[in-house]
């Protein structure tokens, strides 16, 4: 009896049991069919987000080699200057920080910080920093100025999607975001660590491009108003602003020219130009420049033109009669192209409209900076640009490149002349200055992308065609020639199925190669901090140069507080910023006669020498020398720009002095001065 009641017992039990087993896996098989069954447009928005935060997580952590590799710290040299600066704005504010009287730079000189700098940088890594304090994070501003540069990387994907899509579709977004996120064009930049104004500036460029862009297709005073923002927040932070205040006027011309005047284009300059210039004089360093610098008297001309054209388009509504229009049109073009240029004529010779600067003619003349700005020239990121250089940043997409461009002047529109426009004169600026190919490398992303959205959309739609049966005969007895000629179709369809995914699967090798590619250049050459050196021992053993940072510590430890230490203007920034000492001159190189003066010291005989480091009150001098290791970036590769820049100023100083037959040695057969000189 036992027995039987517990079977039965465990009989009713087991009932349950299995029933309830059921119902879940019933309830589960419709929760994941029936509820989260989504509709095709939910699919493609689901797999839309999906990629972008997957390309927005890639451009983040494929900048972090250095910090893996090394340690957390700045790179180069410029970007010493900016963490400084941000650590003074965060400890005094804002108030202290746009009038600070920096006394340990350009001795016994100084510089105004707030009107010498554009703050977009530092004060947006204080604003990032300030966030995360607030929310209870304890971050080292030092992190904080470390990871700025992939934070706007993985932005910048983001505005790239949206500006391929009002270009060309959706995928070209998609393909455009994956592109920029790891090109090394634009991670040569943007490595963490990289604290540099273009950090930003880059993410600020492609942001202003695709308002205007935008505010031109639709004709949204919201979106010109944005664009304006944008650009006041590109002139903040980086001087090619210059790039975007001369192109759009460029653009907007050739709108003109072309016959695509709109009323949504007049909307779109007119409010981006007024509102964009006023909050750019906000910017000390850039002040009444807009209206009396020559760089900007195009954005000028092109406004009162766009005026001009409006006017015009309502004098031809409210005048009936076609001869009296050509008429009145003839004298009104004649009448505003005389006065402008009476204008622009005036300004200059009255001194009210500043000319050209040096860098912006040597933008246009590669070789103006060689023959009259030594300055400029000695800079290794302003030479011309190489084709290695080219092939190396930019891989496959410099064959996608002529392809994309192809296939915006297919289908032309407001969008695709802009960035053919956009592509092109960076192309160009890119191979007059390396350090341009930065300003390129979003425009060929974009145009490369449109290659291969367009490329691949159509190979797939061969792919998915399907061969219709065509009947041998006719009811009459007769095949007509529309008839044979859609067999012959039918029957070379699967060659082109097969051929396009032969070049599918060559698209995606390509690609594959491209993301490869971008990996090893971005691990191996883009991720070394200068300051910092590695190279591999006898035995393949891993040695790190740390002779920088040591140098630097022992200035701050064994010298005094006051001391005034003179160097080339190379190490200005990171002898303040890291040895938190006085310098003669820095990386700034706004006074070339001071420069000069620390190029004729350094290349004059030591009893000369001294004199003038006495009279610059110098206490100690530092020079960088490569020694054994054959580093090729010390001050002895540096010198004739020494001597070409001092003897700029000095006449005294004559470069034939310090060649022999024309040749530049070093060693025991070098010209008696270059033996005898300070260096």
């Amino acid at each position: 009896m036992v027995g039987k009641n517990e079977s039965a017992v465990n009989g009713v039990k087991s009932t349950p049991v299995s029933t309830q087993l059921n119902l879940k896996s019933d309830l589960f098989s419709n929760f994941s069919l029936k509820t989260l069954k989504l509709k095709t447009k939910q699919q493609e928005l689901l797999i839309r987000v999906t990629v972008l935060c997957l390309i927005y997580v890639l451009a983040f952590i494929t900048r972090l080699f250095s910090v893996l590799r090394y340690e957390s710290m700045i790179h180069e040299f410029d970007p010493y200057f900016n963490y400084r600066t941000t650590v003074f704005l965060t400890q005094h504010g804002f108030y202290e920080f746009w009038n600070w009287f920096d006394s340990e730079s350009w001795y016994p000189l100084g510089r105004i910080i707030g009107g010498t700098l554009y703050p977009g940088l530092m004060v947006t890594a204080a604003f990032i920093y300030w966030t995360l304090r607030f929310l209870r994070f304890a971050v080292h501003i030092r992190e904080v100025c470390v990871l700025t540069a992939p934070f706007f990387a993985s932005n910048t994907t983001l505005v790239a999607y949206f500006f391929g899509k009002e270009i060309w579709d959706t995928g070209a977004g998609l393909v455009a975001a994956a592109l920029i996120a790891i090109c090394p064009g634009y991670i040569s930049r943007s490595v963490a660590g990289s604290y540099d104004n273009e950090g930003v500036a880059i993410f600020a460029l492609l942001l202003t491009f695709y308002l205007f862009v935008k505010a031109v297709n639709t004709g949204s005073l919201a979106w010109a108003l944005a664009s304006a923002f944008g650009y006041f927040y590109m002139v903040s932070a980086w001087g090619g602003y210059v790039f975007i205040i001369n192109l759009i006027p460029l653009y907007v011309m050739v709108l003109l020219i072309t016959g695509r005047y709109s009323m949504r284009l007049y909307v779109a300059y007119n409010c981006m130009y007024i509102l964009g210039m006023l909050l750019a004089m906000q910017i000390r360093f850039v002040g009444f420049q807009h209206v009396q610098s020559g760089e900007h008297m195009a954005a000028m001309g092109v406004f009162f033109l766009l005026q001009v054209f409006f006017f015009l388009d309502w004098v031809k509504h409210m005048l009936s009669d076609t001869k009296l229009f050509q008429s009145f049109l003839r004298i009104t073009v004649t009448s505003a192209g005389g006065l402008g240029a009476i204008a622009l004529g005036v300004g200059t010779a009255s001194g009210y409209i500043s000319p050209w600067t040096g860098r912006f003619y040597s933008l246009l003349d590669p070789t103006y900076a060689k023959d009259h700005i030594p300055i400029i020239a000695s800079v290794s990121e302003h030479q011309p640009t190489a084709w290695s250089s080219f092939m190396f940043d930019f891989h496959v997409m410099l064959f996608l490149f002529p392809a994309g461009l192809y296939f915006c002047f297919k289908r032309l529109s407001d969008a695709t002349i802009f960035i053919v426009m956009y592509s092109l004169t960076s192309m160009y600026f890119a191979g007059v200055m390396v350090r341009l190919l930065l300003v390129a490398t979003p425009a060929v992303c974009l145009v490369s992308a449109v290659a291969v959205s367009a490329t691949v959309k159509n190979l797939t739609l061969l792919v998915r065609a399907k061969s219709k049966s065509v009947p041998t005969g006719s009811s009459k007895g007769t095949t007509s020639s529309k008839a044979s000629s859609k067999a012959s179709f039918d029957q070379s369809l699967p060659f082109q199925r097969n051929g396009a995914i032969a070049l599918l699967f060559g698209a995606f090798y390509l690609l594959s190669n491209y993301a490869t590619h971008c990996t090893w250049v971005t691990s191996e050459a883009y991720s070394s901090p200068s300051i910092v050196l590695a190279a591999r021992g006898s035995h393949g053993n891993r040695v790190i140069f740390d002779d920088y940072r040591e140098a630097y510590f022992w200035l701050r430890q064994n010298t005094p507080q006051d001391a005034k230490v003179m160097s080339w203007w190379d190490y200005g920034y990171q002898i303040t910023a890291m040895g938190n000492r006085t310098v003669i001159v820095d990386n700034n190189t706004w006074n070339n006669t001071h420069i000069a003066t620390v190029g004729r010291a350094m290349s004059s005989y030591e009893d000369e020498a001294y004199e003038i480091m006495r009279s610059l009150d110098v206490d100690y001098v530092l020079v960088v020398f490569g020694g054994v290791t054959g580093y090729s970036s010390d001050d002895i590769n540096k010198f004739l720009w020494m001597v070409r820049i001092g003897g700029g100023v000095f006449p005294v100083i004559k470069e034939p002095d310090y060649l022999v037959n024309g040749e530049y040695r070093v060693d025991k057969g070098a010209a008696p001065k270059m033996l005898n000189c300070l260096m």
